[in-house]
Formats: structure tokens, sequence, C-alpha cells
């Protein structure tokens, strides 16, 4: 393929294969020359080509950033090495170790070079002064001119003249093809050993389902600009208090039908602000297969559902919320998921162990669900990312954990309580789930101040951490 012959697949630095499919060339159109010509994925930046050459920003950056004498050495990096092994390898060079003679230390050498340049006019190339202490080992202390540092500190890079030939959007679809368009289906293909295996791809962010007997596509989601949600209103601060009104987009109207997205936005937002409502907390808007559910056998956990509509129109939706001043809330089932083959994480790649434990461990016990090995860091790498996801892409105000108990538990939560502490810390408790929320509330915060994060849980295991000296659950 030609992605291989062109060294665009191979292995990132957790081990995983990718594969880099260029945008093709339009005809008539000359390829960019540098990296920084990209499209840069910012919506308001659309100013496309500004007719500026490479020869002309590297010029400017010369002139205005580099003082007298700095960009030397930037521009003929390898001078000094090619000085040095010319000296040591050369043909004028030390011919034998006798003629290359004893080394002198690094202090000495320098002293005689700093004696060498004494006379030398002064340069704005750093002045540094290495110590050596009297250590055999090498650690050295660098002294530096103070003024010198504090005027390095101070320059800018030159960001500006490379912005200025960065594409928008516009500008790079004018003078590229996407090389997969806008609302192509496709599935990722397995080869096993047991045979080819089609399947949803797991981090694909649009689905449809299946329907009539079809089987389930991935639907690559990147719209062109002018079909582009634009955002209008900015994420609002939480309220001292919550109001929270919890409601399901597929029953939340009055006609008997599947309502959608926008029908949610036009008529049900309206009605909980009205309400004194200031929060909505959403459920089954991630993509499952079965409606029945009402959302909680999630089968792609970075899909919106797409019952309801389409990406841009849920970003209306918690626009539009945000415009009214209500948060918005998402129902996230971190706790297990569909066991679904097709368009599921079951069984992913032909393995039982993929995203989930294998044997009775890996079932839940009741509800024919699959539960995920939170110790796996190919698991906990896949949801952290998940909520990060739906912050980042959808501007989400917080998370309703859903159903700890059955993720807690290797009982699933199916067992009476009675408060006593040794119910939540014996053989049946997953440490690693615990970990995992733990885990996932911190970074959430680290990233996201304002985030709001809450637990459902019956077991009162939650409750119990939150409050507990040794960790801190969610808050």
């Amino acid at each position: 393929m030609n992605a291989a012959r062109e060294g665009l697949y191979g292995h990132d630095d957790y081990g995983y294969w990718f594969i880099i499919l260029e945008d093709k060339l339009r005809e008539g159109e000359e390829p960019d020359e540098l990296y920084f010509q990209q499209y840069n994925y910012v919506d308001d930046y659309d100013k496309g080509d500004s007719g500026v050459t490479i020869d002309e920003v590297f010029q400017r950056a010369n002139d205005e950033y580099w003082e007298p004498g700095e960009d030397r050495f930037i521009k003929n990096r390898f001078e000094l090495p090619a000085k040095l092994y010319e000296r040591l390898f050369g043909p004028n060079g030390p011919q034998t170790i006798e003629e290359l003679g004893e080394i002198p230390d690094a202090e000495t050498r320098y002293k005689a070079h700093k004696e060498l340049h004494k006379d030398d006019p002064p340069s704005n190339l750093p002045p540094f002064d290495v110590i050596d202490n009297g250590k055999e080992y090498d650690i050295f202390n660098v002294v530096v001119d103070p003024a010198w540092q504090e005027k390095f500190r101070n320059k800018k890079p030159p960001l500006a003249y490379w912005t200025e030939i960065r594409k928008g959007r516009k500008a790079w679809l004018k003078k590229y093809s996407p090389a997969i368009p806008h609302g192509s289906k496709y599935r990722v293909y397995f080869n096993t050993p047991d045979g080819p295996l089609e399947r949803v791809p797991a981090w694909a962010t649009f689905i449809q389902p299946d329907a009539e007997g079809k089987q389930a596509y991935a639907i690559h989601w990147e719209p062109p600009p002018e079909h582009t949600y634009k955002w209008k209103h900015t994420a609002i601060k939480p309220p001292k208090s919550l109001r929270i009104y919890e409601c399901h987009v597929g029953i939340s109207g009055s006609e008997p039908k599947i309502s959608s997205f926008n029908d949610f936005t036009e008529k049900v937002l309206p009605h909980v602000k009205r309400a004194g409502y200031n929060a909505i907390q959403l459920i089954g808007i991630v993509e499952h297969k079965d409606y029945f559910t009402v959302g909680y056998r999630v089968t792609n956990f970075f899909a919106v559902s797409s019952r309801y509509g389409t990406p841009e129109d849920f970003k209306r939706l918690v626009d539009e919320a945000h415009g009214l001043g209500l948060l918005v809330f998402l129902d996230i089932v971190h706790s297990y998921s569909a066991a679904d083959e097709m368009v599921g994480l079951s069984r992913f790649d032909g393995s039982n162990d993929c995203y989930f434990h294998t044997g009775k461990r890996g079932h839940h016990k009741y509800w024919g669900t699959r539960m995920f090995k939170y110790g796996d860091l190919d698991v906990l790498h896949f949801l952290l990312s998940n909520l990060n996801w739906w912050i980042s892409e959808y501007k989400i105000d917080g998370f309703h954990f859903h159903s700890l108990a059955s993720m807690l538990y290797t009982h699933n939560g199916f067992a009476s309580f009675t408060g006593d502490l040794e119910e939540y810390c014996n053989q049946y408790v997953d440490n690693d789930a615990v970990k995992y929320l733990i885990l996932a509330n911190e970074i959430l915060h680290a990233l996201h101040p304002n985030i709001i994060t809450i637990a459902e849980d019956v077991s009162i295991m939650i409750f119990r951490l939150s409050f507990s000296s040794e960790a801190k659950l969610f808050h």
C-alpha cells in the first residue's frame, strides 16, 4: 500500500499501530513546503494563503528576532562538530594514539579557550562558566550571566510569522481533498488466526447502527466549514447549589416517536429553564444498540446516538443550554459495556480479554453485559480519553457516573449491605476499579477545574471514601 511505501505507518510511543492517510492535492495545486502550512484546526482562523513566501518568513525572523551573531550557529549547526572531527580524524590530524597525546580535562580546556578569546569583541552568544567543584563524576555547576539569562527569557519566538502562512479549513479544502470524505462509511478489518473479522472501530465518533438487517458502520464525521457548528456561548461557572433536571432526549416529546436533539433544544430546554432548574442530566446520549435499555448498554463510547441527530445537533443543544444558563451533565456508563460484538467492544479483536476480564468475572452476573479490566493500561487510556473527549468536543460540564456498585465489587453489587466496614474491605472489592475512579476524578479536575463529578453508588462505598483521609473520590 502507498502508506507503507511512504513510511506512513508503524508503531507509536505506546506500541500502537498507526496509519497516516494523507489528503490528496487537487489538480493544478502546488504542495505545501513546510509542516506549519498545514490545516490548523482553528475554527475562526480561515485567512487562507497570505502570499508570504517561506524565504520572506525566515528573513523576517532573522532580522527581527535574532541579534547580531546569534543566528550563526542556528544556520551552521554542524560547524563546530565538523571542525572538531577534522582536527581529530582529518588528514592533518593525529594518525596514532601517541600523536593524539593526552587530552586535557574539561576545565583546563575551557580556561584555555577563554584566554584565547579574551580580546574578542563582545557578542550576544551565551556566556557560561562551568565549575567542577572537585567532584570525580560529571556533575558541574553552570554559572550563567544573569543579564544574558534575563534577556534570553524575555525573547519571544516568531510564531506570528509562521501563523501567517497557516491555512484555515476553507483554504485547506480548496487545495486538498480529504483522504476520507465526510460521511464515508467504514469498518476495521482483522485478519486473525480464527478467520477474518469486521468491527466498528472502538474510537469511532458517529455510528449507523444495525437497521433493517443491514450491518452497522462507522461514519467519518468531519463536515465542511459551512456545515460545522459554530459555538456562540461560553461555558458557565457552576452555581453554589444545583437543581438538576434528569431527562432522556428520545422520550422527551409528546408525539409517539423518538424525539431528536433539535426537538429537545427547541421545546424542552425553555421549559426546564422556566421551571427553575440550573442543570440538566442527559441519559442515553452515548451510542447504544438496543433502545429498550434506555442507553445503558453502551456500544460506542465516543459517539452520540444517531437516533437523535448528528454531532452538530448535539453541540447546538449544549450551546443553547449554556445560553439559557443551564449546565449540561452526561450520564456516563463506565461500569460495564454492551456484550454486542459487531458494534460493541466484546471480542473486539477476536480475543475475549481485549477490554474485559475473562471467565465469569468478565460478565455481569445478571445483566448480560461485559465488565472492564480496570487494571489494564490500555483500558485506562480508553476510558480516561473518553471522559476528556466529551468535555473537549462537546463542552460537557460534568458527569454522572452510573451504577458504580456493579464495577466496585466482583459480585456486581448484588449483596446485602449493612454498612459494616468489612463489606468494603473484603475479597469482593475490585481495587482496580476503585483506583480508576480516583484517577478519573483527579485527572478531570486537574484538566478542567470547573467540572462536576457525581457518583451513583447504592453501597455507600463512594460516600465513605469521599470523606476518607486516604482518598477523595468525587467532589
